[in-house]
């Protein structure tokens, strides 16, 4: 049974150890190679071309996080609907009913949204 997994593992491990090696490389190449004349301007933070103006610790509008949810909800929407309307006729209603359980739960989600206002752009 074990050895089922073994071109897995295989595949894994040459992957990491491409990702390590690359990495090692190109900082290692990047220390020999490189020309390090650090000044004042390429220390300052850079910010969308303007001088930073305030702490980059303000407080974010509560909107962002709702948006961040909307994003996840239509995300998972999507992530569930493709696998599940590939085997729609082998689940049968067990599964149909099992999605729209979900979507419905998407859906109060989506309201909850709706209704602290995060649609609505200013």
């Amino acid at each position: 049974m074990l050895e089922l997994y073994l071109p897995i593992l295989i595949f894994v491990a040459i992957g990491v150890a491409i990702g390590v090696v690359s990495l090692g490389a190109s900082y290692g190449i990047g220390q020999i190679l490189g020309v390090h004349r650090p000044d004042s301007e390429k220390a300052s933070p850079y910010e969308c071309g303007f001088e930073a103006f305030e702490d980059a610790r303000m407080k974010f509008d509560v909107r962002y996080y709702l948006v961040a949810i909307l994003f996840i909800i239509f995300d998972l929407e999507i992530a569930f609907f493709f696998p599940w309307a590939l085997v729609l006729d082998e689940i049968g209603a067990y599964g149909f009913w099992a999605m729209m359980i979900f979507l419905g739960i998407l859906v109060v989600g989506f309201i909850y949204e709706w209704r602290k206002g995060a649609l609505e752009w200013e």
